[in-house]
């Protein structure tokens, strides 16, 4: 095979593939799915949090020796209050009159933000996947074992961060096909980073640091304003301790499989 091929093949394989593997979650019984579902939701902010803080962070910044870490940190800052204001623009889109807050029930303010936390997640999911798209494409150019070596590895770090992104959107009240069908046409960035990467990787190297830090902007956000605040509505010993267990877990399993990447 020539190296687009070789590319083409093995980033479907790094995107599509995880989210398949990821996928056998829907496969579950729905009774075992809704009693688990808020296990996930607190395993996933542990994912979104580890894949911020443990990867796409330190990818961003160790991207260039010579970045300005501030630029980065600034970078998430906007990203944060950028994705602040476009939720804000969902859940206004959702009001339809100036006294939304007074006279509208609260569980159309909860589908608002439930919508707008699904439109986040697959935009920071896209980000990643794009960026993933670009290493893999990057790593082929440099030598082909090392391309399959790191393309396989991103699909299994991959992994526990869909589980967490079909969780999310489940718990939106997204049906499991539809999840499923989002969840396939996000890893479809995969292919188009590389893609994009094989035509052009070196002017686009000086925008993966901003393009990372963006990523892990809209993964905080979503971790810490859409799904943390619903974990306390549970204030039992137990529970509690079920949901910091889990988080942990869910930053200990990207720490464990993306530091097969190195």
């Amino acid at each position: 095979m020539d190296l687009l091929t070789w590319i083409i093949v093995f980033s479907l394989v790094g995107g599509v593939l995880s989210v398949l593997a990821a996928s056998l979650f829907l496969l579950l019984p729905e009774v075992i799915r809704v009693q688990g579902l808020p296990h996930f939701v607190s395993f996933a902010i542990g994912a979104l949090l580890g894949a911020a803080f443990l990867a796409l962070l330190p990818h961003a910044m160790s991207e260039n020796p010579n970045l300005d870490f501030h630029e980065i940190g600034m970078t998430v800052l906007i990203g944060i209050l950028v994705f602040f204001l476009l939720e804000k623009m969902v859940l206004w889109r959702h009001c339809h009159s100036d006294h939304c807050e007074a006279h509208t029930p609260q569980d159309a303010f909860e589908k608002g933000s439930q919508q707008s936390t699904v439109s986040l997640i697959l935009f920071g999911d896209g980000l990643h996947n794009f960026v993933d798209g670009i290493l893999i494409a990057a790593a082929f150019m440099t030598d082909i074992h090392l391309g399959i070596v790191t393309s396989l590895a991103v699909a299994a770090h991959e992994i526990p961060q869909e589980v967490g992104d079909f969780a999310i959107l489940l718990h939106s009240g997204m049906s499991r096909m539809k999840a499923l069908l989002m969840n396939v046409a996000s890893s479809l960035a995969t292919l188009l980073g590389a893609l994009l990467a094989y035509l052009s990787l070196n002017e686009l190297s000086g925008m993966i640091p901003y393009i990372l830090a963006i990523a892990a902007s809209s993964f905080i956000y979503v971790a810490m304003a859409d799904l943390l605040p619903g974990l306390h509505k549970k204030t039992q010993i137990l529970e509690t301790i079920k949901q910091i267990v889990l988080i942990v877990s869910g930053i200990g399993i990207i720490y464990l499989a993306h530091s097969s990447l190195h």
